[in-house]
């Protein structure tokens, strides 16, 4: 079976590089692809591009880049149009999440039970790094206005680790560019039908001097996209 890692990628000059090393050294018994797609970084990262066959001799990866910053909604859709895996995880770039997870979100598919699998940050006893509130906070509300619309009970909504099995991820038909595609998957996830599951992650949040990019912003975008996608699509 093939495992496709969808990465998107914006301003993670020093970050590529490993997060590529613990991708491929995740504790998986698949094949794996990388697929990343570079949203129009400008602080170098497109520079390490050209070293990555030397760096990664044996890995199966390839390289996608936008001539204009579309948001990590476009990149993860660009991805996932590449994409040729029996099952598809994305994983962002910034060592916030950790590849050794990938066996806890494979196991409910695997397995039969599941046809998407969710990393929650707020169950399980796994470590994660405390910072802000008000984060917390947000997210926990995102999540329960999505789940009074999707009539789900997750926890964590706008987590990036969604693993889901590659015929899923190829008939989503999604459209957004930004933050709104968590919500956007998780409507058109639960309007599907598809078996959702949850397992606790754990998370190495960054603080924004370590170039965390969500903002407030972002929360007012995903409140919308929520009423959009459950109502209007």
């Amino acid at each position: 079976m093939l495992l496709s890692v969808v990465i998107p990628v914006y301003n993670e000059r020093e970050t590529l590089f490993e997060i590529i090393r613990r991708v491929l050294a995740a504790p998986v018994e698949l094949d794996l692809e990388l697929i990343l797609v570079d949203d129009c970084s400008r602080d170098g990262t497109r520079d390490l591009y050209a070293k990555l066959p030397e760096e990664f001799p044996s890995a199966n990866l390839r390289v996608f880049q936008h001539s204009v910053n579309q948001g990590k909604g476009a990149a993860v859709r660009t991805g996932f149009a590449q994409t040729k895996g029996d099952i598809v995880v994305i994983q962002d770039a910034d060592l916030e999440y950790d590849p050794s997870d990938y066996r806890k979100l494979l196991k409910p598919i695997l397995d039969g039970r599941a046809d998407a699998v969710y990393g929650s940050r707020f169950v399980g006893g796994d470590e994660h790094r405390v910072l802000y509130f008000w984060h917390c906070v947000g997210n926990k509300l995102l999540t329960l206005v999505s789940n009074m619309f999707t009539n789900l009970n997750l926890t964590d909504m706008e987590t990036c680790y969604k693993c889901m099995r590659g015929e899923v991820v190829r008939s989503l038909k999604l459209k957004s560019n930004r933050f709104g595609i968590e919500p956007e998957m998780t409507a058109k996830l639960a309007r599907g039908g598809w078996r959702i599951y949850e397992v606790g992650i754990s998370y190495s949040g960054r603080s924004y001097e370590e170039g965390k990019k969500i903002t407030w912003r972002d929360g007012v975008r995903a409140m919308y996209s929520i009423v959009k996608f459950n109502f209007f699509d």
